[in-house]
């Protein structure tokens, strides 16, 4: 059986062992909670045709990434990422960089790869707000 039949993001897989499959589905699913569910604002790409898509930095998308884990996972969300191979938030960058390798996403002109570079640290970044009211708080 030829290679041609092997999805593309399977075949990435066999190339690149950093990331689970779970990684890449999360980075699009991501990608996607940006576009619709907080329709985080958008930069213009200079491309005016009908039908293309308004597109985020690779600093908004790590947002994105941040807030979709903090909201799908809770206080398990850096430890989820831990468990795909996701350690920081350069790890997103080459995630997103296979992917549009593979022309499973897009990237402007004005995108770097080195955008997604210490955007925020780990520790501490998917821990949902949580505060607690002085007069509430039990010490």
């Amino acid at each position: 059986m030829g290679n041609s039949s092997v999805h593309p993001l399977l075949a990435l897989l066999e190339q690149d062992r950093r990331y689970k499959l779970e990684a890449y589905q999360f980075v699009r699913d991501a990608l996607d909670y940006a576009q619709s569910v907080i329709q985080m604002p958008t930069q213009d790409t200079g491309e005016s045709h009908p039908g293309v898509e308004r597109h985020i930095t690779g600093q908004q998308l790590c947002e994105a990434i941040r807030l979709y884990a903090v909201d799908q996972f809770g206080f398990l969300a850096k430890a989820v990422l831990n468990s795909w191979g996701v350690y920081n938030t350069g790890d997103f960058g080459e995630i997103v960089y296979n992917l549009i390798r593979i022309k499973q996403m897009k990237k402007s002109k004005t995108d770097r790869r080195e955008d997604f570079d210490d955007v925020y640290p780990f520790e501490g970044a998917f821990e949902p707000d949580f505060a607690i009211e002085d007069d509430e708080c039990p010490f």
